[in-house]
């Protein structure tokens, strides 16, 4: 059996972590290399750096900061925002990063994500979904930073993007995303049960338990959170020590803490 990942998510604003609620009210939650190095030693299995307002202008910007982050740790780690070519892949693995993430461009055009995983290994291709519910059992995809309703279902492109080749799939839930109240298991379950690659639950993780459900209840593969690390409410060894507690395979292999 895999073992169930936790993985915590750096929003970057102008080179400093950021996190609101429901996409909007943004506060500054530090430096990102200091945070990354922080997850580091308590035993992330992956940590996800997402530049919420990367522009063309800012592309360098993200190169810089794999580039810094792969100096100072030692897990896979995965950028995103702003990525909309191959030589904008190309030039963020170079400077270290494991994998990408698009969004946006992979919904204005499916076929970069073919060739993406063509070119770089479907391994290294994570596509990001924000998805809001608008109706009862059914959700849409949202683009740019949540602000635009492509109208197109969540489950059926989460099964476009697997068939495209994507490796993973980064699922937030728009609706649950900084409310603490957990994680949204039925749009979580639905992603996860029509495909048969990884699915990371985003949004809304508030309590420990919230970490357990997300994979017990929404068959998650991983678990994303933000605010809970980096205000340091909880820590992922407390985290992946509880799931390890409460019958859920993670990987315990580190020191930290100990």
């Amino acid at each position: 059996m895999l073992a169930k990942r936790i993985i915590p998510c750096l929003d970057i604003d102008k080179g400093r972590v950021v996190k609101g609620v429901n996409f909007v009210n943004i506060r500054d939650a530090g430096d990102p290399v200091d945070n990354a190095k922080v997850y580091n030693d308590e035993g992330a299995d992956e940590i996800v750096f997402l530049d919420i307002t990367a522009s063309h202008e800012k592309r360098d910007t993200v190169v810089d900061l794999a580039r810094r982050v792969a100096k100072e740790i030692f897990i896979p780690f995965t950028i995103g925002g702003g990525i909309r070519t191959l030589e904008d892949i190309r030039n963020v693995l170079k400077a270290g990063a494991d994998k990408i993430s698009i969004n946006s461009a992979a919904v204005k055009n499916p076929e970069f994500v073919r060739e993406a995983a063509r070119m770089f290994g479907s391994s290294t291709i994570v596509v990001a979904i924000d998805a809001k519910r608008v109706a009862p059992g059914k959700w849409d995809v949202f683009i740019n930073g949540g602000r635009i309703d492509t109208g197109t279902d969540a489950v059926e492109w989460a099964r476009r993007v697997y068939d495209y080749g994507a490796g993973e799939i980064l699922l937030t839930s728009m609706d649950k995303d900084g409310t603490k109240d957990g994680y949204d298991l039925d749009l979580t379950r639905a992603i996860a049960d029509s495909v048969t690659i990884p699915v990371i639950a985003s949004g809304g993780a508030g309590t420990i338990g919230h970490f357990r459900t997300a994979f017990t209840e929404g068959h998650a593969s991983a678990a994303l959170a933000a605010s809970l690390f980096h205000f340091r409410e909880l820590s992922i060894t407390d985290v992946k020590r509880f799931l390890n507690d409460n019958g859920v395979h993670v990987r315990l292999d580190y020191t930290a803490n100990k």
